[in-house]
């Protein structure tokens, strides 16, 4: 008896030959039937004769039809068995070769054929088109008729159907008692890989194993199989079923029988054993949603300053694997939406991105730092990592946001803050992060990394909330200079602003600016009756300095 067999037994008390294989149609969706070949092997069909096409003896016979017109192919489902005498095309008998090809494109079965009375022979160009389509076609005895070939094969359908549902409902509720008495992926592919007598495998989306079980070298073998991506389906010895719930893909549940091919039953087990495993994933979601609220909820506290005394934080934040005990800093990492989109709006396309970088953040901190307090709030990323024992802080922040980047291909601000020794200074880190984020992107636009420590004058100009009076500051000091649609006028503030970056030296500016020097004599003599004589006037250059970087700031 067969291995898989046997387990069976031993396990059920149930005995039953292992049924004929089954295959998985490209939906993944199991096709319940009988191959040809087996349904030649009923006794109202021991003396039907295959003619031709008998390399497609593995194809499925699903139900059965009888041919009585000549236009049938528009009546013709999947898997049929179509049954005839040939009595509609009596006049047309090179119309069958024709009629093959039809049936094979619509995905009939099989064809058997009643020759006598209406048909002395089959034609030859028929039996040739169904050779080379290896698509099944039946001479049918004389004395054979169509109501008992239909009553039995029927009734061999739905025998073989009624036990594996069976079989299949047994061990579902098997498998569905694992998890209400506790157990998890680990048990049911345990419990999977025991009944099917081979090695499994459950992996999530991104097929990364979540359990396993069976021999090492098979599920080796299987692993280095499945970094080719199959498709779900059979594939000889190995299976893969997809795992979905609520319309969403959660995984893959993949098996490797080494030596043998699958039956319908073990594949009904894994079709079975995936709606299994998408309640536990579906569970185990709903439960790391909790705690990952939990967790940014406490962190919220602590980074608002409203979680309690020192020592209370430090235990809390043990518990969750955290140590704020220790030189940390703040990392904020915010998605940058489209240009006119509020934070605030109900976009499921920007509510997922926002998912997929919390995410990837927080795998990407967990590989730097085990001990670091990572959570996602609602537009951001916030992770409390500890300062690195080799090399420094930009570089830990710069590896981070460009393994991100790759990952996940998502456009975001990061803001760095001071170094914070302790848990009290945690809140006035987080806000130095969150004010160089909306800086840096100010400074810079999107995905700019900006750290605290290095904003100099934008922080202090940054504070300021009003934007009209940061427009009118400008417009005074600047006067013609502040338009920003002319174009002399650009010119002639870059001349202005390399002026004061070399605090006024003509010719080092003229060397920057490619400017012959008494070029540039003649543009300082403009710019002074624009914006008055700054040449002299320190307290001028500072606001005219001031103005320059206010117009590099954006969305003021």
């Amino acid at each position: 008896m067969d291995n898989r067999t046997d387990l069976w037994t031993r396990r059920t008390g149930e005995k039953h030959a292992l049924p004929p294989r089954l295959r998985l149609a490209s939906t993944g969706t199991l096709t319940y039937g009988l191959p040809v070949g087996e349904v030649l092997g009923v006794s109202t069909l021991a003396d039907a004769e295959l003619v031709a096409g008998a390399s497609g003896l593995d194809r499925v016979v699903q139900r059965l039809n009888v041919m009585e017109v000549p236009d049938v192919l528009a009546w013709v489902k999947p898997n049929e068995l179509l049954l005839t005498t040939g009595y509609p095309l009596r006049n047309r008998p090179a119309a069958l070769g024709h009629l093959v090809t039809g049936l094979n494109e619509r995905g009939v079965a099989a064809l058997a054929v009643k020759p006598g009375a209406y048909l002395d022979e089959l034609p030859a160009e028929m039996l040739a088109r169904a050779d080379r389509l290896g698509f099944p076609l039946i001479q049918l005895p004389e004395h054979v008729g169509f109501d008992d070939i239909l009553n039995q094969v029927l009734t061999d359908i739905l025998n073989r159907q009624a036990a594996i549902l069976a079989r299949t409902e047994e061990v579902h509720r098997a498998l569905v008692q694992i998890v209400l008495c506790g157990g998890g992926l680990r048990e049911v592919t345990e419990e999977l890989a025991a009944l099917l007598g081979g090695a499994v495998l459950t992996l999530d989306g991104d097929q990364r194993v979540l359990a396993r079980a069976g021999d090492p070298e098979v599920l080796r073998a299987l692993e280095d199989w499945l970094d080719g991506r199959p498709a779900p389906g059979l594939h000889g010895d190995r299976v893969v079923v997809p795992v979905a719930a609520g319309g969403f893909g959660h995984g893959l549940i993949a098996a490797h029988f080494p030596g043998g091919d699958l039956s319908d039953t073990e594949v009904g087990i894994l079709e079975r054993a995936a709606t299994v495993a998408a309640l536990v994933i579906t569970k185990q979601q709903a439960v790391a949603a909790v705690e990952s609220k939990y967790r940014a909820d406490f962190l919220r506290d602590v980074l608002a300053g409203r979680a309690g005394d020192r020592d209370r934080v430090v235990a809390h934040c043990a518990g969750f694997g955290w140590d704020l005990d220790r030189p940390v800093a703040v990392v904020v990492a915010a998605l940058d939406l489209d240009a006119g989109r509020s934070e605030d709006a109900d976009d499921g396309t920007a509510k997922l991105a926002q998912e997929r970088l919390a995410a990837a953040w927080e795998a990407a901190v967990r590989r730097r730092d085990r001990s670091a307090a990572v959570a996602a709030f609602a537009h951001e990323a916030v992770a409390v990592i500890g300062l690195p024992a080799i090399g420094d802080l930009p570089d830990l922040v710069g590896g981070l946001v460009r393994e991100v980047s790759a990952a996940e291909s998502l456009v975001f601000s990061t803001g760095v803050s001071r170094p914070a020794e302790t848990p009290d200074a945690l809140p006035r880190a987080y806000d130095q992060a969150v004010k160089a984020v909306r800086v840096g992107r100010q400074m810079h636009g999107p995905g700019e990394t900006a750290h605290f420590d290095a904003l100099g004058v934008y922080r202090l100009l940054s504070l300021v909330e009003d934007a009209a009076e940061l427009h009118a500051f400008v417009r005074e000091t600047l006067g013609e200079l502040a338009d920003d649609t002319d174009p002399e006028a650009a010119d002639l503030r870059r001349t202005l602003q390399v002026l004061l970056e070399t605090n006024l030296n003509v010719a080092e500016t003229a060397r920057r600016l490619h400017f012959h020097y008494n070029t540039l004599r003649y543009r300082i003599g403009k710019l002074e009756r624009l914006v008055g004589p700054f040449t002299e006037d320190p307290h001028l250059q500072l606001n005219l300095n001031l103005a320059l970087r206010v117009l590099r700031m954006r969305g003021i």
